[in-house]
């Protein structure tokens, strides 16, 4: 007694399907250009990691020492912690109005509405 016609199930895939590491562009695109504080436009963006608050600011074109310089100084006074990546400066905390004001002291200026 025949119960019917067997199945051919085949799951997964080749190894020699031709896998292949797909590379993502960056979001933005760091800019080789260096500006003097007073030309800079900066704004505000605020994100939310692992449950807690982090203020961005950015986006800054400055040599890679001033901008660590500039952070570490920035931290110390508003007493968290933070980094620099692809022009941007994260701090943990919402920040935003302490930290616009020490910005505008060292001379940058911000895109209205920000």
């Amino acid at each position: 007694m025949s119960r019917g016609k067997k199945l051919d199930l085949f799951i997964g895939a080749d190894i020699e399907d031709g896998w292949a590491k797909i590379e993502t562009p960056r979001k933005s695109v760091i800019s080789d250009e260096i500006l003097e504080p007073s030309k800079h436009f900066l704004f505000f963006k605020k994100e939310k990691r692992r449950g807690k608050t982090v203020t961005l600011v950015g986006e800054f074109h400055m040599l890679q020492k001033d901008s660590e310089t500039l952070l570490k100084t920035l931290k110390k006074k508003l007493g968290c912690g933070g980094t620099f990546k692809d022009g941007w400066m994260e701090l943990q905390g919402e920040l935003r109005d302490k930290l616009r004001a020490l910005l505008i002291e060292e001379g940058f200026r911000f895109k209205s509405g920000h």
